[in-house]
């Protein structure tokens, strides 16, 4: 079930790294990760990301791509040491801001092999804690969520 606040949807079946709002989505031995709901509606409308090559390994915090949006520019870190096996730029190439309308679903980012899982996994929250760190942070600066139209 899909929680909401302030229009922001966090999901509950997901993990998070709340700080970098990522979200993380176990499939088998990957992860696939995402931007939050919050993340995209902070950054408005994406116009342009910049992908790192795949195959090689990323440390936990570090960019595996670079967004630039109406509002902001800077990296989308993962929250998982891990091989990058796959990104998302044919979705993007198709519709820039897929992760606007759909940032849980067509709009991920990556796909990694984590190579740490068990060591930092710790780092992540479920989806209720998750929604709990979101509501105080959207209260506090009286952020809501859009999603774009088109």
């Amino acid at each position: 079930m899909d929680q909401v606040w302030r229009g922001c949807v966090v999901p509950d079946d997901l993990l998070y790294d709340v700080a970098a709002n990522v979200w993380v989505r176990r499939d088998g031995d990957s992860a696939v990760l995402g931007m939050t709901d919050v993340a995209q509606s902070m950054g408005g409308r994406m116009v342009a990301v910049t992908w790192k090559k795949t195959g090689r390994l990323v440390p936990r915090g570090r960019g595996i791509a670079a967004i630039e949006s109406a509002k902001w520019v800077g990296p989308f870190p993962t929250p998982l040491t891990g091989e990058l096996l796959e990104v998302n730029s044919a979705g993007f190439e198709r519709d820039i801001a897929v992760a606007n309308r759909d940032p849980y679903g067509q709009g991920w980012l990556a796909r990694i092999r984590p190579s740490r899982w068990d060591e930092e996994c710790g780092f992540l929250v479920d989806g209720r804690a998750a929604f709990e760190s979101y509501r105080t942070f959207l209260d506090e600066r009286g952020l809501t969520c859009l999603r774009c139209a088109q």
